[in-house]
């Protein structure tokens, strides 16, 4: 526990305020006093913010960043890239699986997240069998969490089919395939996973309208009362094809047929027209943004500005974790909305600034799709992020979130998540020892892929 932490700017849940001093008891705020003086003790810092949450990982990708830039002899798109990524699958260990998770999560950790939503769905041994013991991937993702302190929301993917109309699953997504009865095993594993690790939260994930049928679709969303995160409408193949089989959109035949609220997390959401997208935003879900991986993969550029508008939440998730940076995201998400519209600070409030924008979505969308409490306020959890604005001391408050987003003068500094701090300088406790394993389990994975 930390004695006190002295900020001489603080962004709370009801906004900007200054000379600031909070304690810690239990992760949670226990005090906070405005307009006061340091104590002796104290630490101090001049910004202090909300961490964020990173909404949408799936750690094993990390393994394949810069791996996957090679053109082929054709033209490249997202289903090309997800061929390269099967056949990657394929070669990654139980172990090698945690180390690339707990060198994933500590550099989430140095850019300012506090939290990871983890989409996982690499559960079976290699030959498609499941493990004798049907949670150990997924006990190694809990590991990894565990080991660098970032706050986890374990989302168990159910996968079953290749596409629309419950096709048999092609042999490259071998490791994902569960039928009802495993998968309800492994969410009763997973729930044990989640009890032992502090601030935990179990949802769940049915992979996508691909993947899953109508009536799975129900019975699984049935499995907890968590959040529910599920990959829509990200190509516009995928839009063809629900068009083909079932005569609407995906988006569109959601909202008919499931009752889509607050709990759930649609990620990517990227090709919607105008009814879609508005009625998505009245639904109270939050529209889980990857930007960074949308512009790798070539997804297509989210509608943000009509979603906004009507009212819509918003938060980002590093996905394929290609770039593992907060601001990289938020970056991404504004500069995609001026390409496209050929306008600047589109996202921004009149008046405001396109960073104090951003920042506020990622923040509130971001913890509710991972079913925690955010911002700064007594009682609340303290997960912190203190900003380094040394290089840039003229900003004021809200620009220095502009200059941490898009300029690069403000850098994450420490990390704190439940009242524990993980991140110093910028640098996780654990780095060497962490970043150590990963390179050995990278070796040997390499020397099997080559």
């Amino acid at each position: 526990m930390t004695s006190g932490i002295f900020a001489r700017n603080i962004l709370t849940t009801e906004g900007w305020r200054q000379n600031a001093r909070l304690s810690i008891e239990n992760g949670l705020i226990d005090t906070l006093t405005f307009d006061t003086e340091a104590m002796a003790a104290d630490e101090q810092h001049e910004i202090i913010v909300p961490a964020a949450s990173n909404l949408h990982s799936h750690a094993f990708q990390r393994a394949m960043a810069g791996l996957a830039e090679r053109r082929g002899p054709a033209s490249d798109n997202f289903w090309s890239w997800r061929e390269v990524m099967y056949r990657f699958t394929f070669a990654i260990e139980p172990e090698e699986a945690e180390a690339i998770a707990a060198q994933l999560y500590m550099e989430m950790l140095e850019a300012g997240f506090c939290r990871v939503g983890e989409f996982h769905y690499l559960h079976n041994d290699q030959d498609g069998s499941h493990y004798a013991n049907i949670a150990e991937m997924a006990e190694r993702i809990g590991s990894a969490a565990s080991e660098t302190g970032i706050g986890l929301t374990l989302l168990p993917v159910f996968y079953a089919h290749s596409n629309f109309g419950g096709l048999p699953p092609s042999d490259g997504q071998r490791r994902f395939i569960h039928d009802r009865d495993s998968f309800s095993r492994l969410m009763e594993a997973s729930a044990k996973i989640v009890d032992g690790l502090k601030g935990a939260v179990l949802g769940i994930a049915p992979h996508s309208l691909r993947a899953v049928t109508a009536d799975e679709l129900e019975y699984v969303t049935g499995l907890t009362d968590g959040p529910v995160h599920m990959h829509i409408a990200e190509q516009t193949k995928e839009v063809e094809d629900s068009l083909a089989f079932s005569g609407q959109r995906p988006v569109e035949w959601l909202l008919s047929n499931t009752t889509v609220d607050g709990r759930w997390c649609l990620i990517h959401a990227t090709h919607m027209i105008e009814a879609e997208t508005s009625g998505l935003a009245k639904t109270g879900a939050v529209a889980g943004l990857c930007p960074v991986t949308e512009a790798n993969l070539g997804d297509g550029i989210f509608p943000a500005s009509l979603f906004l508008e009507a009212g819509g939440r918003f938060g980002v998730g590093s996905d394929s974790n290609v770039l593992i940076g907060l601001s990289d995201e938020l970056r991404q998400l504004e500069y995609a909305q001026r390409l496209g519209e050929r306008a600047r600070n589109v996202i921004a409030r009149a008046g405001g600034t396109t960073g104090r924008r951003l920042f506020d979505g990622a923040v509130s969308g971001g913890a509710q799709a991972m079913g925690i409490q955010s911002g700064i306020a007594s009682d609340a959890p303290a997960s912190l992020l203190s900003l380094d604005n040394s290089a840039a001391p003229w900003l004021s408050n809200d620009q220095a979130l502009d200059g941490f987003i898009f300029a690069g003068q403000v850098k994450p500094d420490c990390v704190w998540v439940n009242g524990e701090k993980q991140v110093e300088g910028g640098v996780h406790r654990k780095r060497e020892a962490i970043q150590s394993r990963f390179k050995a389990a990278m070796s040997g994975l390499m020397a099997r892929t080559d």
